[in-house]
Formats: C-alpha cells, structure tokens, sequence
C-alpha cells in the first residue's frame, strides 16, 4: 500500500473595491463601529433588489486572468441555499455551473522545478457577516459590516501532494492579487481566506493510462497515474485557515490522522467538514460536508446574467502587471541576481523599483569606462556577477538592514538610486574600502549626500598608491620581528596579521590587495 496525499484549495479574496458587491455601502469591516456600513440590501431585508458592483466584476476578470483562466463572456449568478445565523438572507449570492471563469493554472516554484497548479474555476460571490463569541457568557454576536463584502473564490483542482505546496501556491497567490492591487489580501484580517480538501489514495491500485485516450473526465494525476473522480475516496475539509502555518500545520496532521486510519482499515467513508484548534494543533470535526444538492442551486431571479465583451476582456489582458514568476525570471536573466536576493524582491515591489533603477544608473555609471563595454554597448558578461554581487550586497543587504532597523521605507529614502549606484561605482573602483563605504551609506541614509562628497570632505578614499603605503608598510614590518621572522621562515598566514596593522595604521583606508602585494615584495628583503 503506497498512500498519497490529494488536496486542493478553496480561496476566498476578499476586494477592496470602494462599496460592497451588491449594494453602496462602505467597503470597509470596521471591528472598533460594528454595524455601521450596513443597509437593507446587504442585511437581507425584504422586498430589496441587488446591483452588481462592475468594479467587482473587472476585477474578478483580471484576476482570472493572472491565472490563465477562460473567461465565460456569458455567465450567471446563482442562489446558493444555507442557513447559518451570519447569512441574514438564508441564501448567499454566488456562481455555480456556469462560473465567471474556468480552466487555469499557477505555477509555482517547489524545490528549483516549476509545478503547474490547475485552476477548476474563478467565482463572484458575496461574503457573510461576522460571528463574534465572546469569551464570557453564552451568547454570540453578529457585525453586518462584512456582510455583502465582494469575494472572488479560486477553486483548484486536487493537484497538490503536499502541506509544503499548499503554503507556496497560498503565498504566490497573495503575490498575485497583491500585484493586481485588487486586495491587501492579509490573512489575519481575513482578506484572504482558505479551506483545505485533503484525502488519500493508494497509488498501487491506480492504472496507467495516458489522459488522453481515456474517455472518462480526469480529475488529477501522480506522475503517469490517472486519478479519476471514482478512484478519489471521501475528502475531509478544514475550514477557514487564515495563516500561512496553519495551513500547513493542519495539512501535516490531518494527513497523519488519515493515515493511521487507513492502517486501521478504517478509510473515511463519508465527507466531513472539520475545524483547526490552534491551541492543540488538531482537526476537530464540526459537521457532515453538504453535498451540492444540500444547497439547492438555482439561477438567482433578481439578477439578469452578465454578458462580458470580447473586446473588454483584451484589454484587461493587455493591461495585466508584470506578474511575480515573470519578474523572478527576468530579474535572473537580466541583472543575474541569485534566487534569493529575487524572492526578496518580488516581495517587496518598491525595493524592487528601486533597485532596478540603481542597475540602470549603474549601467549609465560604468558604460562609460571604455573596457566595461561590449560591442553592444552593455556591461560585459563577465563583469555582471561581480556587479550582481556588489549590489546585492549593498542595496538589497546593507541598505535593507538600515531601512528595517530605523523603520523606514524604501519610498521615504534619502538615497537616490544614483547616489547608490555611484556608491557602489567607488567600490567597484576601488576608491573605497568596505569600511569607508559603510561609514559612507549611513552618512547617505541620514543627510541624502552624493557619496564622492563625504568621500572627499571625510577623507575616506581608499590609498591604492604604491608610494603613499611603502613607508607605512616598512615601519610595521620594522615594529613586528619575531612575526617578521616567523613569516620567512613559512608561516605564510601571518599575512593577515601584517595586513591588518596596516590597515590599522591607516584607519583602514588602505587598498588591501595592495598592501598585500606589497607586504609580500618587501618581507622578502
């Protein structure tokens, strides 16, 4: 018996659109003013009619579109019937069998290899009200702020095999909608919010079979093994995780919980819907799982269907941001910057601006130099990672640290990208030492000055002249004779140590590769 995990996604995102998805209310969950950006529409009152939000519906379609979905130009909403006391309509406005979109991936990095995540479909709909328990008494309190809210849910297919992808495909997602800038899409403020579909199958019982000549609809695969919707077995679903850990933490154990049932010969046989206690990191089961026909589906009366133009569609396709997983590939091909130092970077989008301004004054800094150019007048291939380097080092590094360390944003900065990118000319001229240069940076974070000023008024250029450390180096090797002896009779590593009273003498401003060469040519006289 050889088990695998199948799980898929269910996302709620909640937009940030101006008024609600059906009504004109304020946009805004309020926790402090409760019930304050509430009206007869969105408290499901008698007798009202909705209004669909266009704002909503663009959004919805560029979202679907970041996820490579098939936009249905003609689709619907529909009633969708429960009853819960944070649904004061006893039915939710959502989409069912004809969604707004369908059929899409994501693909997202695991372990250096790209993994295509299949989208099922992209849904409209609209959000409950908020259930509040207080911690004393009985009783449960209701805010209607959130009631009404647009949501956009993302279904995916049960592609995902482990806890580990699960949290990846959540936080590219986040990216995502963050790029779009159609939802802050924080999980702690439920703007972004995830239930989990986790079953297992034995993959010894599975045939191969190519998806292609089977005539069954398939569902998922493991490598060359099919996975058809009778081959899956009843799923469990967590509900309502709103952290990236909780989901897989709940993944983890839920999986582990599975198992040794299926050891047990006790394989789940029905459906059921189930809670994550933080507090004990386990999975409580709340209820049995609705199945569809539970919520008695049917075309929602009030609304006519929406009909979407051809033509709307490409223009929000043409409009599209550059995406998380386009910019990590470009930022690796163009500036030859390491994974890591990119994935700080599409986390951060205005450091991201800034530092690719710093690459373009850098280029306008060096092309200059007659020998940095290539015939097609760009920074020469080999000279690239060392730039990479330097401005990792002191951009996305040193410059990072002050930013996080003061408090400030990359925005609010002094330095400019060209004070930066002449900064880490001086160093890549070996004007400046690493020590002048950080003396230097943080003079730049506190006033905004050109760099080759404090240079100049500080006195911290590098001594990289022959001439200017001879004596210098001639009066240590005089003031150190026993290390002197020692050195010439092998103990080569000594030369750090004359290196570094060199160094001191000048208060570090020495040229170390100089000094080296220098030291070496007189300790042998």
């Amino acid at each position: 018996m050889t088990l695998r995990p199948i799980i898929g996604l269910e996302t709620h995102v909640q937009l940030k659109t101006e008024s609600k998805m059906f009504c004109s209310c304020l946009n805004v969950v309020d926790e402090d003013n409760p019930n304050i950006n509430i009206c007869p529409v969105c408290t499901g009152q008698p007798g009202v009619l909705p209004v669909v939000n266009q704002q909503a519906i663009d959004w919805g379609i560029k979202i679907a579109l970041a996820l490579n979905c098939k936009i249905n130009l003609w689709n619907k909403f529909d009633r969708k019937n429960y009853f819960y006391p944070d649904l004061p309509k006893g039915y939710q406005i959502s989409q069912y069998d004809v969604p707004l979109a369908e059929d899409g991936f994501l693909e997202i990095n695991i372990d250096g290899q790209l993994k295509k995540i299949h989208i099922e479909r992209v849904h409209l709909e609209e959000d409950s009200a908020r259930l509040i328990h207080p911690l004393a008494g009985e009783e449960s309190l209701l805010d209607f702020n959130r009631a009404g809210m647009p949501l956009v849910e993302i279904v995916t297919r049960p592609d995902i095999r482990t806890p580990q992808e699960a949290k990846i495909f959540m936080q590219e997602l986040r990216l995502i909608m963050r790029y779009l800038d159609v939802s802050d899409a924080d999980m702690e403020k439920g703007q972004l919010r995830c239930d989990v579909n986790v079953s297992l199958i034995d993959t010894d019982k599975l045939i191969e079979i190519d998806k292609h000549d089977q005539k069954q609809t398939w569902v998922t695969q493991i490598e060359n093994k099919i996975i058809l919707n009778q081959d899956l077995n009843a799923k469990l679903e967590i509900k309502n995780l709103n952290s990236f850990k909780s989901i897989e933490k709940a993944l983890e154990y839920e999986i582990k919980r599975q198992t040794e049932l299926w050891q047990k010969n006790k394989i789940p046989q029905q459906q059921e819907t189930r809670g994550w206690d933080e507090n004990l990191n386990v999975t409580v089961k709340q209820r049995r799982k609705e199945n569809l026909s539970d919520y008695r589906y049917f075309p929602e009366p009030d609304l006519p269907p929406l009909e979407i133009k051809k033509k709307n569609v490409e223009h929000f396709e043409n409009n599209l941001p550059e995406l998380p997983l386009a910019k990590r590939k470009r930022f690796i091909q163009e500036y030859n910057l390491n994974l890591e130092d990119v994935e700080i970077l599409v986390n951060h989008e205005e450091l991201a601006h800034y530092i690719e301004k710093v690459f373009s004054e850098l280029k306008a800094w060096l092309i200059a130099t007659e020998e940095l150019k290539s015939e097609q007048n760009e920074i020469k291939p080999e000279l690239k990672d060392k730039l990479a380097r330097l401005v990792s080092g002191w951009s996305i590094v040193r410059l990072k640290k002050i930013l996080d360390d003061r408090g400030v944003e990359i925005k609010n900065c002094q330095i400019t990208p060209e004070n930066m990118a002449e900064l880490i000319t001086l160093i890549y001229r070996n004007k400046i030492n690493s020590t002048s240069a950080q003396s230097i940076l943080e003079e730049m974070f506190e006033n905004g000055s050109d760099p080759s000023h404090i240079m100049k008024d500080k006195k911290l250029g590098q001594i990289s002249k022959t001439e200017d450390l001879l004596d210098i180096v001639d009066v240590v090797i005089k003031n150190n004779p026993q290390q002197t002896e020692e050195y010439r009779q092998g103990k080569e590593p000594l030369i750090k140590f004359f290196i570094g009273q060199v160094m001191k003498e000048t208060q570090g401003k020495a040229n170390p590769k100089v000094v080296e060469d220098l030291l070496k040519e007189r300790l042998k006289i």
